[in-house]
């Protein structure tokens, strides 16, 4: 676990990027996933097959993984998304009920971008962390960095790359304040490099989306030297 003073001036010893969905599959390879806000609603349309949908890759590594989200477009018996995976409705909030109707045992639960669209991230952790049925199983979540060199750079501009969801937006500190007190057991922080699939998928020409993956590789490069300004945050629990 870090061991932060909260000192205005502290400085933090933080690990270098890694890739987010790489990362995410490591841990969850050949285990029982759940994913929680799983659907991504922008995934069936643009991101299918096209390794950038994140339930989509943990269900090629995993033994299996059950998807929860609230989204209207998960049908109320469920969505089967490949021979190992399927996409359930249910509230992450409240997962005791959806774990006891559905038999779900899992041992690893993912979280990947989500916690910035929970009304209270702190009690979303909570939840889950004071679960009887998750005990001394992995949590591992990911969310954008508050102090990512890709917003300050676009802020120059007069801009912020937010989604209209998004309630809240966390720096390191802040996410390890979080683990501290939801009730966690050890923890750990690790950032994570900017991807700019979607991006490249919404430019035309040929290049346009080289003129992205230039600026994608020079943002990773200055990631990789001041890993505080990488483009989002992966926080690993033991609950």
């Amino acid at each position: 676990m870090p061991n932060l003073q909260y000192t205005p001036l502290e400085k933090l010893t933080i690990a270098r990027p890694v890739d987010r969905i790489q990362y995410l599959q490591r841990l969850c390879r050949g285990k029982t996933v759940l994913d929680l806000g799983a659907m991504d609603e922008t995934a069936f349309a643009t991101k299918r097959g096209k390794h950038t949908w994140l339930h989509e890759e943990l269900a090629s590594v995993a033994k299996s993984v059950v998807g929860v989200d609230s989204s209207s477009a998960v049908p109320e018996l469920g969505l089967r998304t490949s021979e190992r995976s399927t996409i359930y409705r249910g509230n992450v909030l409240d997962l005791q009920d959806f774990l006891r109707k559905n038999a779900v045992e899992p041992d690893v639960i993912v979280a990947g971008e989500l916690i910035e669209h929970v009304p209270s991230p702190l009690e979303f952790l909570r939840s889950i962390a004071n679960n009887p049925a998750l005990r001394g199983k992995i949590l591992v979540l990911t969310t954008p960095n508050a102090t990512s060199l890709h917003n300050v750079l676009i802020g120059m501009t007069k801009r912020e790359s937010t989604h209209p969801d998004h309630l809240q937006i966390l720096s390191y500190k802040t996410l390890n304040t979080l683990f501290m007190r939801s009730g966690c057991g050890e923890w750990e922080i690790c950032p994570y490099y900017a991807r700019f699939a979607e991006m490249k998928e919404r430019t035309g020409g040929a290049a346009g989306k080289l003129f992205v993956s230039v600026c994608e590789s020079a943002i990773n490069a200055a990631e990789t030297f001041w890993p505080l300004l990488s483009f989002g945050l992966i926080g690993r629990a033991t609950l």
